[in-house]
């Protein structure tokens, strides 16, 4: 009975764990376990979020820029929303974890072993550092708590038909780190907050792992399972344990700021050394060091490096290399000295790593030769930087880095021809890297402030750049939509038009007056609209009224359409605005049509139907009289006797399509190349997207840097922008393809400068090490 009320009990308490879950039943003793440990993780959880604010609000204080600071409000704001989800979405995850240990999985992946350097890409950078700060607290606990943890795990297996080891126990610190970064997958911040998050798991959660590890085997032990196992009682953490909460925030945020990056970061910089000394005796330079030389400490290769900066070229020439000009200053050093002085290991392979970034940057074809120039310069001061600091190469966040990042980015849309003398971009990055050349000693601050102030300057000109860039897109859109109309007009006139013999002045009037009304109404309401079916109607009506009828009951039909049908055109035509003079002369020519028309009527009546006098209109009705006369008709004209008929109108067959023409615009003559669906070109063309950056070579000596600002679909239009927004260019799909079919067009690499060169130095240390 006690065993059923204590499975009456833990349904109660673990509404979490998932209806669809295996029903494996796990022994009392492992219930009792897993809801001790659930009891002491949900403590620590809500001790957890109990201090961070604190934290993050420490964190805020300390930010360099508003945006910075905003970002961590913000964090505070979705950690407090988000707060009772993750924590019951952690102890969800955890029981669903037990409950699955008596069932057999089949096709789960296996579990995520540890970051292998060997594999490293830095392309996602916040991945990277996510993973390391993961491997960095997983080997914290595995560390300290790893006898625990091990006879933790034999016993459970001792209990459960699925074998588990160290990664797979569900209260082993790879399990309970998965589970807590899954259960965040909702909060939407950037990842230095989302390290910070994983700090306080660390802190407030994993460093008690000890004290529960040591409580689950006690109780297992007291149950029979294993008592053999012997292990060491667990260690308590003052710290922890007896801090008051009101402190956490004071006492989290120094080791955030230190002790994380310190720890973890390093890491991936150690990885960065061992490539590094497996490429040794290869390409990389090697030192014939003597026996008795002396490493140089770093805050002498500081002195150094700051020497050589105040005298850097104004130019960085491709022959310049850092190590041999530094290699120089030693010698002469150790002459003075009287004895060898060298770069010690770790200064010298930070060295390497920035002397090979700096190849690749000033190799690479994405930017500019005259901005490549100034970045070039920067080298030494992220040299400086990158001694002080390590994370300078683990942290994307970090403000050399980002400021390098951003020059970049800036300078990707700049051509030669914006002229360096004047251009306000090339002067804003001279002076920044003036500003660092004369003033960076040793204090990093300067780059955040340098990052401040160059982001509030590329700000201001993306705002104004977007803006022109929308303005421009805007009038494409309009100009393809207008085009798109146009060729709707040119249809419904050929279709009606096109192989019939009309009278000159009506066609004139539908080609030059009625199509502006047919564009203005397609334009305004769409083909598919009763404004359009009226439109086109009009011009059939019109269209029928000029033409000869033989029948006797088109003569009544003609007398009913011409009051409405000039009543239409006339209101059409004042709709369009069109020039008033115009339109009464064409309503004089149609007055005139339309009286030989009534003419022709009476000329083709029997001779015995009526005296050869007699007025053409002798049965009309009062009420058609009085429209006639409202739209202009002149009835006594319409009353004259045939052998007055009015001169016959001159005639044209419309043999030729009718093209209208925007203004300015000349239609091709040369139709255009016509590639295969499955070209190669019109598949790099596909693969554009808005946004891209791409180079044209115009000829030998000029080249065009645009960005792709829109891709205008009713029309096919490509339109091209430089970087103030300005258009620069349009092509046709086609036409791209036939760019990219002889060279004449390269894609620029926007991915962040400093990441792709360090991949690329990660890339060829690699190859290196296989060689």
């Amino acid at each position: 009975m006690k065993t059923d009320a204590n499975v009456v009990r833990l349904s109660k308490v673990s509404p979490e764990q998932s209806p669809t879950s295996p029903v494996g039943r796990l022994p009392v003793a492992l219930t009792t376990v897993r809801d001790n440990a659930a009891q002491q993780l949900k403590t620590a959880l809500q001790a957890l979020f109990d201090n961070a604010d604190d934290t993050l609000f420490e964190m805020a204080d300390r930010a360099t820029s508003n945006a910075e600071q905003n970002a961590f409000f913000e964090a505070m704001r979705d950690l407090r929303l988000k707060r009772k989800n993750i924590e019951r979405g952690f102890l969800q995850k955890v029981f669903e974890a037990f409950a699955t240990l008596n069932q057999y999985e089949i096709g789960k992946p296996a579990p995520l072993d540890a970051v292998s350097f060997d594999a490293l890409s830095l392309v996602q950078n916040d991945a990277l550092e996510e993973s390391v700060a993961l491997d960095s607290m997983v080997a914290k606990v595995v560390s300290r708590d790893a006898t625990a943890l091990n006879h933790l795990t034999t016993r459970f297996n001792a209990m459960v038909s699925k074998k588990l080891d160290d990664k797979t126990n569900p209260l082993g610190p790879t399990c309970l780190c998965e589970f807590f970064l899954d259960a965040c997958s909702s909060l939407g911040v950037e990842i230095r907050v989302k390290l910070i998050i994983l700090k306080l798991f660390e802190k407030y959660v994993l460093t008690g792992l000890d004290q529960l590890y040591a409580q689950a085997n006690q109780a297992l032990i007291a149950t029979g399972v294993l008592p053999e196992l012997k292990s060491a009682p667990a260690r308590r953490n003052p710290s922890r344990t007896n801090a008051p909460a009101g402190n956490a925030g004071q006492e989290a945020a120094p080791e955030l700021s230190a002790g994380f990056a310190d720890e973890g970061v390093q890491e991936v910089f150690g990885a960065l050394q061992a490539l590094l000394s497996q490429a040794r005796g290869t390409t990389l330079a090697q030192r014939n060091r003597p026996a008795d030389a002396m490493p140089i400490s770093s805050n002498d290769l500081m002195r150094l490096l700051s020497h050589m900066q105040q005298r850097a070229p104004a130019q960085v020439s491709d022959d310049f290399d850092l190590r041999e000009q530094l290699e120089g200053l030693l010698t002469r050093a150790s002459a003075k000295a009287g004895k060898a002085r060298v770069v010690g290991e770790v200064d010298e392979d930070v060295i390497n790593l920035v002397s090979m970034l700096f190849e690749f940057i000033l190799d690479d074809r994405t930017l500019p030769d005259s901005l490549k120039a100034l970045i070039g310069r920067l080298q030494i001061p992220m040299l400086k930087v990158a001694v002080i600091d390590k994370t300078f190469f683990s942290r994307g966040s970090h403000p050399a880095r980002r400021l390098l990042n951003e020059i970049a980015s800036a300078a990707l849309g700049w051509g030669e021809q914006d002229g360096a003398q004047r251009d306000s971009l090339y002067l804003k990055i001279e002076q920044v890297v003036q500003r660092l050349l004369n003033d960076f000693v040793d204090d990093p601050l300067i780059f955040s402030e340098l990052l401040a102030e160059f982001l509030a300057f590329t700000g201001d000109e993306r705002r104004r750049s977007e803006l022109l860039e929308q303005r421009t897109r805007d009038a494409e859109e309009g100009s393809a939509k207008a085009a798109l109309a146009r060729r709707q007009v040119e249809q419904a006139l050929n279709q009606r038009l096109l192989g019939k013999t009309l009278p000159e002045v009506v066609v004139r009037l539908l080609q030059e007056a009625w199509s502006k009304v047919l564009m203005l109404t397609c334009l305004k309401h769409g083909v598919e609209s009763d404004q359009w079916q009226a439109a086109l109607a009009t011009m059939d009506d019109l269209v029928w009224s000029v033409e000869h009828h033989d029948e006797p009951e088109a003569r009544m039909r003609l007398l009913e359409m011409v009051p409405s049908l000039l009543k239409a055109l006339r209101e059409g035509m004042a709709s369009a605005a069109f020039d008033p003079f115009s339109t009464g002369e064409f309503f004089n020519q149609l007055e005139a049509l339309h009286v030989q028309a009534f003419q022709r009527f009476k000329r083709s009546l029997p001779e015995d139907s009526a005296p050869a006098d007699a007025p053409v209109l002798a049965d009309i009705t009062d009420e058609q009289r009085a429209e006639l006369a409202e739209v202009g008709m002149d009835l006594p004209l319409l009353e004259l006797p045939a052998a007055e008929a009015v001169e016959e109108p001159a005639m044209v067959e419309v043999i030729e399509e009718i093209i209208l023409l925007a203004p300015g615009e000349l239609r091709a003559t040369e139709p255009e190349i016509s590639l295969p669906d499955d070209d190669e070109a019109l598949l790099q063309v596909d693969n554009l997207r808005v946004g891209s950056w791409v180079e044209f070579q115009e000829d030998e000596e000029h080249k065009l840097r645009c960005k792709l600002a829109a891709v205008i679909k009713p029309t096919g239009k490509y339109i091209f922008v430089n970087r103030t927004g300005m258009k620069v260019l349009e092509k046709t799909r086609m036409g791209l393809a036939v760019e990219f079919r002889r060279s004449a067009i390269r894609l620029l690499d926007d991915a962040l400068l400093f990441d792709r060169a360090l991949e690329s130095v990660i890339g060829n240390l690699r190859k290196l090490k296989g060689t």
